[in-house]
């Protein structure tokens, strides 16, 4: 019998699936996305990559899915109407946060809104001691009072944080369960389900933000797993979480606050499992969709990954330098750049005749003006139509482009203002925009330390291909790797996820008498408990891979360092730690000091391994050279030095041999644009290698 995993990835423009079956053979194809109701191109883009690979829905046995819903809802402030229960005299914690401002002179600077109003926010005479010690149980006629309040105002979603309960959540169990049993209609989040760990803002703003879009990604996933069923697919349903792990739809829907990065990290996971089939360890990854832009960074074949992560406008990154200038979230993630400059981002000038791309986005609806949907502000794709970068259709012929039209758009709005041409017009967009992009690879290069011009550029997504040597250039990076498909390469990446869990437990110990035997008692049971919780999804204890880690820091400071514990507590353990602790350090901060150092927390991820994943150095595609399956050219404007170039056109299938630049590279998921002055072949896997001569 055939089966078959079906990856999917919902971007702001297009929505991409890839097919990998029993054979190993990959099938893959992309759909318009639906924004109004994100499942309906989920289910449409099923069905063809059924039909187009000859399965039938029986034969699917998972269906991974990264989602945009959480980001989205965080990103147009569209979530629940939240409320909080907190302990008495802590109301205002999500206003005081970390007392400090992201960029220290910005006097324009205004804080993010709390995502709950003040009179949203209620106490409860309940107290528990940093010890652990219940002072005060949790008076439930005070919880019913305030979900009273709560139902009266019309608020669908309420966080419960109280002071200490990650010492004991004897008293927030207690009011969890006073909350569910007289308001079920209200969805309710208590922290010790979330984060169990010390700092009352960093806890309570988490919480927060899981209420924020609990309802709205419940909801959705609901809709999904309904729609699946109705056309046939009774298969599990597993979220990309933020670490580029996979969890069941279940689990997301509880926690969704794991799921605010969703998808975009699966790319991330790809492109290290790629660079190991090419043995190539050091890598920048970018991602250009039709919405934004993102980078990170893969170091000696390590990802590179956090334990927090802030919202907000601008670049959104995990950076330990740039606090409070969003919603914090402290959940495992991938450390990723992200910045709201996508191939839909619009150009516009400002007040003072300057020309700016993004962050507003044209997406899906209304799209580009060259879709002819609607659309009638300039994108950086109708640029890229102008320029000829673009082929005359797209998604595999799917998409006719209107190229006079986006002309014409561009003409009016931009170039007649500015008094240049329309080309010139159309490469400022490209200039502008490939600048922004620049920003986030320098964020997770540069701005840590480290020399992009020592790594090789990985670069997919529907535009990353069409904009990265170009990029490349700006930061003097000598090599481009372009994925088999490029196009489609997030959705790809969720085949070569696991099944993940997270657990972690408060260890606040001195490291010079830390209880080794204390930490070989959290280690047991943490990982009793994540065997327990991954064999109820099916993986037996021989498919499930435990990391656990332990955050360290200087003592008087007041963040961690995860540092890996050692698989042996003796006495040897100590120095290990130490040692683990002050290299992450060294490596982080540029030195370390010979000051005490203590630790907070266990952490544990647990990996259930699958039977069958994605190996980049044995697969097959079933695609066939769409379009034109000879080789042809047309004019490409590449700047305004070259002018209009006469450019071979090669379908990407066709690529045998090393060929110099300029050459674009067509295939049904995306273009690869190779400018004048580079080189450009194909590797082992399959991959694409631009190199600048």
């Amino acid at each position: 019998m055939a089966s078959a995993r079906i990856g999917v990835d919902i971007g702001g423009t297009f929505t991409d699936l890839v097919l990998l079956d029993d054979k190993g053979q990959v099938t893959f194809t992309k759909v318009s996305s639906t924004p109004a109701a994100p499942e309906e191109a989920v289910l449409t883009g099923v069905e063809r990559i059924l039909q187009q690979a000859g399965l039938k829905t029986d034969d699917v046995t998972e269906v991974l899915h990264g989602t945009t819903v959480g980001s989205n809802t965080m990103l147009q402030k569209v979530g629940a109407k939240c409320g909080l229960i907190t302990t008495k005299g802590f109301r205002d914690v999500l206003e005081i946060g970390r007392v400090r401002t992201p960029t220290m002179f910005d006097l324009t600077w205004d804080k993010p809104t709390p995502l709950v109003e003040r009179r949203y926010r209620l106490e409860v005479d309940e107290r528990t001691l940093a010890s652990g010690e219940v002072e005060r149980p949790t008076p439930v006629a005070e919880i019913i009072k305030a979900g009273e309040f709560f139902k009266s105002e019309g608020v669908e979603s309420v966080a419960i944080c109280f002071i200490n309960s990650y010492k004991n959540g004897e008293n927030e169990a207690a009011a969890l369960e006073a909350f569910q049993k007289n308001f079920p209609d209200i969805s309710v989040t208590a922290s010790i389900s979330v984060l169990p760990e010390l700092r009352e803002y960093e806890r309570t703003s988490t919480t927060v933000v899981n209420a924020y879009v609990l309802p709205a990604l419940r909801t959705y996933l609901q809709r999904l797993e309904n729609g699946l069923k109705r056309i046939g697919v009774n298969a599990p349903l597993l979220v990309s979480n933020s670490n580029g792990g996979l969890s069941s739809a279940r689990i997301a829907q509880d926690t969704p606050v794991f799921f605010i990065s969703s998808g975009r990290s699966a790319g991330v996971v790809g492109a290290g499992r790629l660079g190991q089939a090419r043995e190539d360890n050091d890598l920048v990854v970018f991602d250009m969709g039709g919405t934004t832009a993102s980078a990170s960074l893969i170091q000696d074949g390590q990802l590179a990954r956090t334990n927090e992560y802030e919202f907000r406008a601008g670049i959104s990154t995990p950076s330990r330098f740039i606090k409070a200038g969003g919603y914090m979230m402290r959940v495992p993630t991938i450390d990723v750049a992200e910045v709201g400059s996508g191939a839909g981002s619009i150009a516009w000038i400002d007040a003072g005749g300057l020309l700016n791309v993004g962050p507003i986005s044209a997406g899906a609806f209304p799209g580009p003006v060259c879709y002819g949907i609607g659309g009638e502000r300039p994108t950086v794709t109708d640029a890229n139509a102008v320029l000829g970068f673009l082929p005359p259709s797209l998604a595999g012929g799917t998409m006719d482009l209107r190229i006079s039209a986006a002309r014409d758009a561009i003409d009016s709005i931009l170039a007649k203002p500015l008094d240049i041409s329309v080309e010139e017009a159309a490469v400022g967009i490209r200039e502008v925009v490939n600048v922004n992009m620049a920003r986030t690879i320098k964020a997770v290069t540069v701005e840590r330390g480290v020399d992009p011009r020592d790594f090789t550029l990985m670069a997919f997504g529907g535009s990353g291909p069409v904009h990265a040597c170009d990029l490349a250039r700006t930061l003097d990076m000598k090599r481009v790797v372009f994925p088999a498909a490029p196009g489609v390469f997030t959705a790809m990446g969720m085949l070569a996820g696991a099944v993940e869990r997270y657990f972690v437990r408060p260890f606040l110990e001195p490291l010079d008498s830390l209880d080794l035997r204390a930490l070989a008692r959290h280690v047991a049971e943490m990982r009793d408990d994540a065997a327990k919780a991954l064999a109820s999804e099916g993986y037996t204890a021989d498919r499930i891979q435990y990391v656990f880690e332990l955050d360290m820091r200087f003592k008087g400071q007041d963040y961690e360092i995860p540092v890996a514990v050692p698989e042996t507590l003796d006495e040897s353990a100590l120095a290990k730690l130490r040692q683990g602790f002050r290299d992450a350090y060294t490596a982080m901060y540029g030195y370390a000091s010979n000051d005490a150092i203590e630790c907070a927390n266990v952490r544990l991820l647990a990996r259930g391994v699958a039977t069958k994943t994605l190996d980049f150095r044995n697969i097959r595609s079933s695609a066939k050279a769409s379009g034109q399956a000879e080789r042809s050219s047309r004019r490409v404007y590449f700047n305004r030095e070259s002018g209009w170039v006469d450019t071979p056109i090669v379908p990407r299938q066709l690529l045998d041999k090393e060929i110099a630049g300029p050459v674009i590279l067509e295939s049904s998921d995306t273009t690869i644009v190779i400018p004048p002055g580079w080189r450009v072949s194909t590797d082992k896997v399959g991959s694409v290698i631009a190199s600048l001569a």
